[in-house]
């Protein structure tokens, strides 16, 4: 038997069919619908292999000692409820705190931020969109009015030029890059910004080997130079946009002799890139983490919009400016609510006609203070914040500087978290609460293009394990506030019903390639591309933004940069992908990229063990010398717990979005 359903890892959302065997998955293929187009890339041949390992939570368990016991749903479920009642009582509704999932399902973050706001009456809802596209979210909205990738994956084979800036596409989201291939073997021109070799590089015309930290430079002088050789569309800009004059002013401070003091990047190859993109009749930005996770995040994504909106890029055909979505549905669980200041469909929580409109459907008054966000969370953890509730998500890997979120997390009177497998933010927990895979549950799952995809259920819940939305409305009913749902489809319909990007969407017209919000009535087909006629805030506004270094430069102690990111044989914190045997046959170690002249100075060799240190904590790993990583760059993936990268990050965030910038912090490197 083969039942389809949507690929568990990166935003791009490909399609694929689960193989059942005698009640188990046996593998999976590829579906030749979605945005995979009959293909898989390795994580996805591989996303079956998780789904029975040994090590899978099937039971609830609830911390005795210095270990846990096996409880049954009632007696987890009756203590969960207790204590969040006993919280709020005594400390007031905001002393509860949820983290909601990128890996869930849009039923199931609807249904956390709706226990949230409805059981508790609390904003305290977040979830790792903090980590990675918060910045994206405020920057974009501002500019257009829309925080969300501006094209489909499809159209992108259409543009002549791409940037591609601070997105490592091809080992992060292969199958969109091999769209980015095609229309380079097709003729278009490829430019990759990017500290490193990536291995797009090997069809781009162009690569700007830039400093972590430096793109607002960059970007600048960019558009000093498509308007110093006037290739701005002035046409575009004087029908729909505003502020132009200022922007055109400001970028004059950024010629690219002096960018290239900032970036590293030559002048010439400054003007080259603005001559490719600014002469093309269609170009697509496409970004990625390297741009948002920033403590000048939200400029740095104002800037792309910027360069789009000078060249005319926006509303049609191969252009727009593209965010890529790291998890399967960052964007849905944005897109239904699971945000600290965003009712569902990006309604805001501080507008009293969007709560009394919620208010009214859920038959409850909602709480007008914006929530804590992920950070803020964590740090108040023990002080405003008493109980967390984590569904789905490994703070003790996933956020910055690990050692300060333990000592958090240890604060807390109680830690909830709902897993699959027994993660480290789970090993501190008081009750975990044992939830499904992808295989075993039904829902939609929301892609990087905004594209609305079924999951359906393949195979019966291992053991006692139970879906989140099963799990919330038993919490939420036991708070006194009745969610009782028969199925995920009735979940949609009430989404449908309460965020007007997703009014027309329902189970029964999911088949096929999905929906792209916004989706405004049940006849509608869904909106391909974005900003066609008029941008959702009338006209794209231009924002005059400055350079800024990182929070934490290089200095005499610690005289390297760190940046991270991904690899593509494994994701996020490893939890799945690590119990995937083919996965891990490809790359099981934790490593770190260093320049082959900073290595010489170092007395490093490919292959040794080294200690790489910040001023929040030191790893051991071992070292790749490359000549494909900026000099005076140090590059570590954050997959490895037995060497996590964030032991090193900084937590200084975007004053703005509260991202953190995971992509810049100071280091020293040595021998082990």
């Amino acid at each position: 038997m083969k039942v389809t359903s949507v690929c568990p890892y990166c935003g791009v959302g490909c399609l694929l069919y689960v193989h059942v065997r005698d009640g188990r998955v046996v593998g999976v293929l590829p579906h030749p619908k979605g945005p995979g187009e009959n293909r898989l890339c390795i994580k996805g041949w591989s996303a079956h292999e998780f789904v029975h390992h040994k090590d899978r939570l099937t039971r609830p368990l609830i911390r005795e000692g210095a270990g846990f016991r096996e409880a049954s749903w009632d007696e987890a479920l009756d203590l969960v409820a207790s204590k969040i009642s006993e919280a709020k009582q005594v400390y007031g509704a905001d002393s509860v705190a949820f983290l909601a999932s990128a890996k869930a399902t849009n039923e199931e973050n609807y249904l956390m931020q709706k226990l949230a706001r409805a059981a508790v009456g609390t904003n305290n809802i977040d979830h790792c969109a903090r980590l990675c596209h918060s910045s994206t979210v405020t920057g974009m909205s501002r500019a257009f009015g829309s925080g969300a990738m501006t094209n489909s994956q499809e159209d992108l084979e259409d543009a002549d030029a791409f940037l591609i800036i601070g997105s490592n596409t091809s080992e992060q989201h292969p199958l969109l890059a091999r769209r980015v291939i095609r229309a380079v073997k097709r003729g278009a021109k490829l430019i990759v910004a990017d500290p490193r070799d990536i291995p797009l590089t090997e069809y781009a015309a162009l690569h700007l080997q830039h400093r972590p930290g430096t793109d607002i430079a960059l970007l600048n002088a960019m558009m000093n130079a498509i308007i110093a050789e006037g290739l701005q569309d002035d046409a575009f800009i004087k029908a729909r946009t505003k502020d132009y004059e200022a922007l055109r002013e400001h970028v004059q401070k950024y010629p690219p002799e002096y960018a290239e003091g900032i970036t590293g990047v030559p002048a010439a190859k400054i003007r080259e890139a603005a001559h490719i993109y600014g002469s093309a009749e269609k170009a697509s930005l496409l970004f990625s983490m390297g741009i948002t996770q920033h403590i000048t995040g939200v400029n740095n994504v104002l800037s792309t919009a910027n360069l789009a909106l000078l060249t005319g890029n926006i509303g049609r055909r191969g252009t727009g400016v593209n965010p890529l979505r790291g998890q399967n549905n960052v964007q849905g669980a944005c897109d239904v609510g699971a945000l600290p200041d965003l009712l569902p469909g990006y309604q805001r929580a501080a507008d009293p006609e969007a709560r009394k409109r919620l208010g009214e459907a859920w038959k409850t008054t909602l709480p007008s203070e914006p929530g804590l966000t992920l950070t803020e969370k964590v740090n108040g953890a023990g002080d405003k914040v008493k109980i967390m509730f984590v569904m789905g998500e490994n703070p003790l890997m996933s956020d910055p500087d690990t050692n300060h979120v333990r000592k958090q997390l240890d604060k807390l009177d109680f830690l909830v978290v709902s897993e699959l497998f027994m993660s480290e933010t789970a090993e501190v927990a008081d009750v975990v609460l044992p939830a499904v895979s992808f295989a075993e549950k039904d829902g939609t799952f929301t892609a990087t293009d905004r594209r609305v995809q079924r999951l359906y259920k393949a195979i019966e819940p291992l053991g006692e394990a139970k879906p989140d939305w099963w799990i919330l409305g038993q919490l939420s009913t036991r708070l006194g506030y009745a969610m009782k749902y028969a199925d995920p489809s009735e979940i949609m319909d009430e989404i449908a019903s309460v965020a007007p990007i997703y009014r027309g969407v329902s189970y029964e017209r999911l088949g096929g390639d999905g929906l792209r919000w916004p989706v405004p009535s049940k006849e509608h087909p869904g909106t391909p591309i974005l900003h066609t006629e008029k941008f959702s805030r009338g006209l794209g506004k231009f924002h005059v933004v400055e350079h800024r270094p990182p929070a934490e430069e290089p200095d005499e102690e610690y005289p390297l940069l760190l940046t991270t990111g991904r690899v593509q044989f494994h994701w996020h914190t490893g939890t799945m992908t690590r119990r995937s045997p083919t996965l891990i046959d490809q790359v099981n170690e934790a490593f770190a990229e260093i320049n082959e002249r900073d290595a010489e100075r170092l007395g490093i060799h490919f292959g040794d063990m080294i200690m790489v240190a910040s001023r929040r904590g030191e790893i051991t790993l071992r070292a790749r010398v490359t000549g494909g990583i900026k000099e005076g760059v140090v590059f570590i993936p954050f997959h490895f717990s037995e060497a996590p990268a964030n032991m090193l990050t900084n937590n200084a965030v975007d004053a703005e979005s509260k991202i953190p910038e995971y992509k810049a912090c100071a280091v020293r490197v040595s021998r082990a």
